[in-house]
């Protein structure tokens, strides 16, 4: 591709409403206020609530966070993001009961399979889009769901598999206590997030979003589409499996449930109620839901399914950008920074990113 091509491609990347803005936080004085807030927000999380419910919250923040990276910016939505989490989280728990590895080790090995086992589905799966690409994550999901119930001997099954450890380098305090494990994997955490955000902040970013918003333009500009999503598809599964790595070892236990649909369906119901291509609005969403089920769990009721799932449609029907991009959107409005965006499924406001 000659120069004057690459310019062009670039400058209709980043001039879409929705490509990523030059530059590090430190740019704005609102992003390292939001910043800030985030960081002091995780740092006091297990102080103020349940320290195993705070890192369920971290993690499927970052379960959240992976999926939009996908929805959001490539405009992929995948059905089967729960192989990538439980796919993880079995192998995790399986290398950390078998080789006794400190937890950092074992759920870094259970992102690094979550990503191979990406790299074959995403290359059959990019080839759709829409509502076809959705079911074919699906069907390879619910394949790896029979596998992972069939092999007994090694999954356990039904049974799910147990004991898993939490091991760290002998320190018995993360080891033994949820409140420490939590600082232990909190850098994991925030480091999946720094990477899923200077992806999107990145030329790939803004090549990204070109692809999800005019496909046939991107190629007509040289761009691999499929090539593109591909990898981005391997980058989300990456980070979902860290997430689903760190909430097995947490639990100390994985189930059938981490690679059930009812999993990849919650973390698309997170993802949407925080605000679709925000990143932020994925945390929001983590912990509106994540609280709720909890709170629900422990008053004893039983129709957990059906809140949830009314939320879910009172904000889809009065948020149409999520509650962090509406809330963003709001502020750009009143402070004259932009004009809207009027494009159904982007919460793109710069203070939502």
């Amino acid at each position: 591709m000659s120069a004057p091509t690459q310019t062009t491609a670039r400058g209709a990347a980043a001039s879409s409403p929705d490509a990523a803005p030059r530059g590090f936080l430190g740019r704005s004085t609102r992003r390292w206020l939001l910043l800030a807030a985030g960081l002091v927000l995780a740092l006091v999380l297990p102080w103020v609530i349940y320290p195993p419910v705070a890192m369920d919250i971290a993690a499927w923040a970052l379960f959240a966070v992976a999926l939009d990276l996908l929805l959001g910016y490539a405009g992929l939505l995948s059905f089967g993001h729960a192989a990538f989490w439980g796919g993880s989280a079995y192998v995790a728990g399986l290398t950390a009961v078998h080789w006794g590895l400190p937890f950092p080790l074992a759920v870094l090995v259970g992102a690094v399979f979550a990503m191979a086992l990406a790299w074959p589905i995403g290359m059959l799966s990019v080839r759709r889009s829409g509502i076809y690409f959705a079911m074919v994550t699906l069907a390879f999901a619910q394949m790896l769901f029979f596998v992972v119930n069939q092999w007994r001997g090694l999954t356990g099954g039904e049974n799910g598999l147990q004991g898993v450890p939490a091991g760290f380098f002998g320190v018995e305090a993360v080891e033994r206590e949820a409140f420490w494990f939590y600082y232990a994997a909190l850098p994991m955490i925030i480091g999946g997030m720094w990477l899923a955000w200077r992806v999107v902040h990145s030329p790939f970013g803004r090549v990204l979003v070109a692809t999800r918003d005019n496909p046939a333009r991107a190629r007509a500009l040289g761009y691999d589409v499929d090539r593109y999503r591909v990898m981005v598809f391997v980058i989300s599964a990456g980070l979902a499996g860290v997430a689903g790595g760190l909430f097995a070892i947490s639990h100390g236990f994985v189930s059938l449930q981490e690679v059930a649909w009812q999993t990849s369906g919650k973390v698309v119901l997170i993802t949407v109620l925080g605000g679709i291509g925000t990143l932020w609005g994925a945390i929001v969403g983590a912990v509106v839901i994540v609280i709720l089920e909890d709170q629900l769990a422990s008053s004893g009721f039983d129709g957990i399914g059906i809140i949830t799932g009314s939320v879910f449609i009172i904000v889809v029907l009065l948020f149409r950008r999520g509650v962090w991009g509406t809330v963003a959107d709001a502020v750009a409005r009143r402070t004259g920074r932009r004009p809207a965006d009027e494009a159904v499924g982007a919460a793109d406001g710069e203070d939502g990113r």
